[in-house]
């Protein structure tokens, strides 16, 4: 994963009313967290054999015909396992303020990331390089004290790279959360639940509240959204048809390889670097 150059743009005066920090609260120079080598010495752990007994997914087909039903669950999704580790696939989830202009712009305010089973590995508040003109505190979740002591974007990068360097990043409508964090990742390792066919509508992306309603029986982003739980709901979806997921994309790769093949061959079936060099 490489970090995506962006050139700093100067602070914007808050606007009149609006809930903003202070210049006092303004981000400080980048620097390593304290807490930098206890997130080493997971990493460490997690390249390990884990002794502990790995809770068994059950998965099962989609349901193209799933329809919300009574009864849903009001509670957060829960863990389905009680390991903390690290594992193969980690989902995220970003949640956003806004600044510039009338708050149109995202910055970043939180991160979290959620191992296969659910449980949190990572999750912190980001101080925001601008002015925040608007916390969308309805949807974001976010408030003006979260970002007080909150960290700074490089040093919450360092660590979200380090984190997913070689393993599958799960999440909804991923682009979005990337972009924040202004990280990239291989689009091979990335697994989004936002335009995961068998997922959409008519080829048309659901959200993620209908997908959890639809294919989880929960009830998720009522109020304010809260990127733990949102990570979680991606993490389950996916975990619920990991193995057509998967098989589809190993099929879709043996195919392109074989067309690949393919187009290298003449029409009387020479390889197309032999018959050159007889010229």
């Amino acid at each position: 994963m490489a970090k995506k150059r962006k050139h700093a743009e100067p602070a914007t005066e808050p606007g009149k009313g609006k809930e903003r920090l202070s210049s006092k609260d303004a981000p400080p120079k980048p620097a390593v967290s304290s807490n930098w080598m206890q997130l080493q010495a997971m990493l460490a752990k997690s390249n390990g054999v884990s002794s502990r007994k790995k809770s068994k997914v059950v998965e099962t087909p989609v349901d193209t015909n799933a329809t919300a039903g009574d009864g849903l669950s009001t509670t957060a999704l829960l863990p389905t396992s009680d390991v903390m580790s690290l594992t193969k696939a980690l989902a995220l989830d970003c949640e956003m303020v806004g600044v510039g202009y009338e708050g149109k712009r995202n910055a970043l305010a939180r991160v979290s990331l959620v191992n296969q089973w659910g449980n949190l590995v990572y999750d912190k508040h980001v101080r925001p390089q601008e002015y925040v003109q608007d916390f969308r505190t309805a949807v974001s979740g976010v408030r003006s004290r979260d970002l007080r002591k909150a960290e700074d974007l490089y040093t919450v990068q360092k660590e979200v790279i380090e984190l997913l360097k070689g393993r599958i990043l799960v999440g909804h409508a991923l682009h979005n959360d990337l972009k924040v964090l202004m990280l990239t990742h291989p689009k091979k390792s990335m697994r989004d639940t936002h335009s995961y066919a068998p997922y959409c509508n008519n080829g048309r992306p659901r959200a993620l509240r209908h997908l959890a309603s639809l294919y989880l029986g929960c009830q998720i982003q009522e109020g304010e959204h809260n990127s733990v739980e949102d990570a979680r709901a991606a993490m389950a979806l996916y975990q619920r048809v990991k193995d057509e997921w998967e098989k589809s994309l190993r099929y879709k790769g043996s195919k392109s390889h074989d067309k690949d093949k393919a187009s290298s061959k003449t029409p009387e079936g020479k390889d197309l670097k032999t018959s050159r060099g007889r010229k």
